[in-house]
């Protein structure tokens, strides 16, 4: 029997200063800064339609829908009750005009197809991809949180990782359409790889937890197609001495300020 998402999941969490209400499951991965920060990469002018492949319960994509009024947001989920949540949360948060959820595993291509997701759909795609691979790290009991954090192989072949995604990033993207990813800072060398000869004039922004520690994340664009060199943008320092946000990612966190890339 299909669980009640609606008895099986606490009180929304209010996100971007209380303007996006989202239903988080219970238990297993539950989004946060990572999912606020990708949206905040997001230029508030885009328009045309942008991709959230992984989108879980929807936080990126739909905090990208509340920041950005000119697009349209397809969710793309390959866990049922995940892709359930998010379209609740489109419901709840009014956005049923301009963001739908799919379910589908994206990286594979003719699961793809079948869900009607053509390649070149996108002109933005972004990600948030599983971080760890299979027999190289040890995985949550919990299967919800293990699916969430691990790069699971396409039809059950060689681990995809970081190459997978970024194939199916770039097989939905338009010609000169732009993908944005985040992921942990020591993924950079596999992410680079995986962009040669399909994204270019890539913008890596580094986070840091606090000033004077090593990157922790990084946030990386790229344009598809484009033979520009790479550019690194200033960092964001996520937190103070204090332990609370710094100035600028608690502006990023209430919906007021994006993140650029040069």
């Amino acid at each position: 029997m299909k669980p009640d998402l609606e008895t099986t999941t606490p009180p929304p969490d209010l996100l971007l200063d209380g303007r996006l209400n989202l239903r988080q499951p219970a238990s297993g991965h539950r989004s946060g800064t990572d999912a606020i920060l990708l949206a905040a990469s997001i230029p508030e002018t885009q328009q045309g339609l942008v991709m959230d492949i992984g989108a879980g319960a929807g936080a990126a994509g739909l905090a990208g829908a509340v920041r950005c009024r000119n697009a349209r947001f397809e969710l793309v989920e390959i866990s049922p009750e995940l892709a359930e949540l998010a379209r609740i949360n489109v419901i709840d948060n009014n956005l049923r005009d301009r963001a739908q959820v799919t379910c589908c595993d994206v990286l594979s291509a003719s699961a793809r197809r079948a869900a009607g997701l053509a390649d070149g759909l996108a002109d933005l795609v972004i990600a948030n991809p599983p971080w760890l691979t299979p027999g190289r790290a040890r995985l949550s009991a919990d299967p919800a949180r293990a699916l969430a954090h691990t790069a699971l192989p396409e039809g059950g072949g060689a681990a995809a990782g970081v190459e997978g995604w970024v194939r199916a990033m770039a097989a939905l993207t338009k010609p000169a359409g732009t993908m944005t990813m985040i992921h942990r800072a020591d993924a950079l060398g596999d992410i680079l790889k995986a962009c040669e000869g399909r994204f270019g004039a890539l913008a890596i922004t580094p986070i840091f937890p606090r000033e004077g520690a090593p990157a922790i994340r990084i946030l990386i664009a790229g344009i598809k197609g484009s033979r520009a060199p790479l550019g690194l943008a200033a960092g964001l320092v996520l937190h103070g001495p204090d332990g609370r946000f710094t100035l600028q990612a608690e502006a990023i966190h209430r919906g007021e300020k994006g993140i650029g890339f040069p």
